[in-house]
């Protein structure tokens, strides 16, 4: 049977922009009318999509398939790892999840893993003109290349050619490009077809010097010098990376007569890719903040998702973030939790059974919602419509939890109605502290102006949010056509 043609995307470390890279040339390839599909063996993230038959992928992958123009599917990311500490993940394998497993235990499991991911990646090609592949952290990482399934294991595996990608505005983009090929024992480096420079800036004819003495000490050609694309802010981070270099609205800018919001930076945030619409309405300062800072006085308080949400609420003690909102609600603020952030604001989280972990445990919540969250049963993955209570807006989007929670808030006075004449979601008599388990309700332009339009604040009418999304992914991908040689990586993967 004939291969179907791929390309992989390793990195010379992590955060280089393969997530990026991969989804804008998806989207240029699919504009030229093939069939694209993405695939990432193994991805490392908190930031997690539902799937149409209800398994969970990275939120990266999601993005990419909506580059190709096709669903997202659990196939394009079978392993899918979720921090829960800083030794152990959540795995999940092809949307479901199969065990937690410290990093030792999980190097162990590695290779058990391996048929999975290569039956996921057949499967994808049975269907596809091509495949565009995106390695995990770095190509390099030869202390973990024993049962390595990310990056160059898996391109053995499935017989795939690699090109590199190399972040130059991190500095040392030449000695991590010749490290990395110096590192790779010979047969990895066969595998070599050349590499990218990503996120330029400057004069490029500067950096020419630079190519000719890659060439020299590699014999790697490069496909391109790729200049930074700050529309990138756009579009949905693959991980709490982007938190650490200031995305999705980490610092106030002051604008008078903003509306204030301040999310908690939990250290286990997940699906933080709520928040962007937020973040890119002109009439809002919304900030991340970091431990060792109180929040700040603002208008609202967004306790976000979490993968750990009794480890995430000690934190949020140790910080004292638990006083300082108290005392946000006495002043008349406005508070919303999402997911594990509603889970917080119940009166009591118990996970008898260890599913956040091991140990387990019971906390006490925050007691500002009257529910209650017990972590037990089969994780929640589905999507989900329905409408706003508080102002018949309809929403969408996605929920990813495990437990239930449940009460008197959530009885007497739900957030919403679902499409499926559920009621989900619990707020005050008043409507000041509310919380529910759907993600992604931001994105729904008429639900985010008339949420802001409650606080009295006026949103952007000309900001369609979604639509925002599909005019950045082309503006990638006709970035991407003018600096790379396309015809050049499609080449190379159709001489697999």
């Amino acid at each position: 049977m004939k291969q179907t043609p791929a390309l992989m995307f390793q990195g010379t470390g992590s955060d280089v922009g393969k997530s990026l890279l991969v989804a804008g040339l998806c989207r240029a390839f699919a504009r030229r009318g093939l069939t694209v599909r993405p695939f990432k063996p193994q991805n490392m993230s908190n930031n997690a999509a539902v799937t149409p038959e209800g398994g969970e992928i990275g939120r990266a992958q999601a993005l990419q398939a909506r580059a190709c123009f096709v669903p997202p599917h659990t196939d394009m990311n079978p392993v899918l790892l979720k921090p829960q500490s800083e030794t152990g993940s959540q795995v999940v394998v092809q949307g479901r999840i199969l065990t937690s497993a410290r990093a030792r235990d999980y190097q162990a499991l590695k290779p058990a893993l391996l048929p999975r991911v290569l039956e996921s990646f057949d499967r994808l090609g049975r269907d596809a003109d091509l495949i565009l592949v995106e390695g995990a952290g770095s190509a390099a990482e030869v202390n973990l290349r024993a049962g390595d399934i990310a990056n160059m294991g898996f391109a053995a595996a499935a017989d795939v050619p690699v090109v590199l990608i190399g972040d130059i505005d991190r500095g040392g983009v030449i000695a991590s490009i010749v490290g990395t090929h110096a590192l790779l024992p010979p047969e990895e480096q066969a595998r070599l077809k050349g590499y990218l420079i990503n996120k330029f800036r400057g004069d490029v004819t500067l950096f020419e010097p630079a190519l000719a003495l890659i060439a020299g000490r590699t014999g790697l050609r490069c496909h391109g010098v790729v200049p930074f694309f700050p529309q990138a802010r756009d579009l949905p981070a693959e991980d709490a990376v982007a938190l650490d270099r200031g995305g999705t609205g980490s610092a106030p800018s002051s604008r008078p007569g903003a509306l204030r919001i301040a999310v908690p930076r939990l250290p286990r945030i997940a699906n933080f890719d709520d928040l962007d619409p937020l973040a890119a309405e002109p009439g809002v300062d919304l900030t991340i903040v970091p431990p060792g800072r109180p929040l700040p006085d603002s208008d609202l308080v967004i306790l976000p998702g979490s993968k750990a949400t009794i480890a995430d609420l000690d934190a949020m003690r140790r910080e004292g973030w638990d006083i300082d909102l108290l005392a946000h609600v006495r002043r008349g603020g406005r508070v919303l939790g999402l997911c594990a952030g509603y889970q917080m604001l119940g009166r009591r989280i118990a996970d008898p059974d260890g599913i956040e972990g091991p140990a387990g445990g019971e906390a006490a919540g925050l007691g500002l919602l009257d529910v209650e969250t017990v972590m037990t049963g089969e994780k929640t993955l589905r999507e989900t419509a329905g409408a706003d209570l508080a102002t018949g807006a309809p929403v969408s989007g996605y929920e990813m939890h495990v437990g239930e929670t449940r009460g008197p808030g959530g009885t007497a006075a739900p957030m919403l109605r679902l499409a499926d004449g559920r009621e989900q979601g619990a707020r005050t008599a008043d409507g000041r502290v509310a919380g529910c388990y759907l993600h992604g309700l931001f994105a729904g332009d008429e639900f985010r102006r008339a949420f802001l339009a409650r606080l009295g604040s006026r949103a952007d009418e000309t900001l369609a949010w979604e639509q925002r999304v599909e005019s950045t992914l082309d503006a990638l991908a006709t970035h991407l056509e003018a600096h790379v040689d396309v015809p050049a990586l499609l080449d190379i993967a159709r001489r697999r």
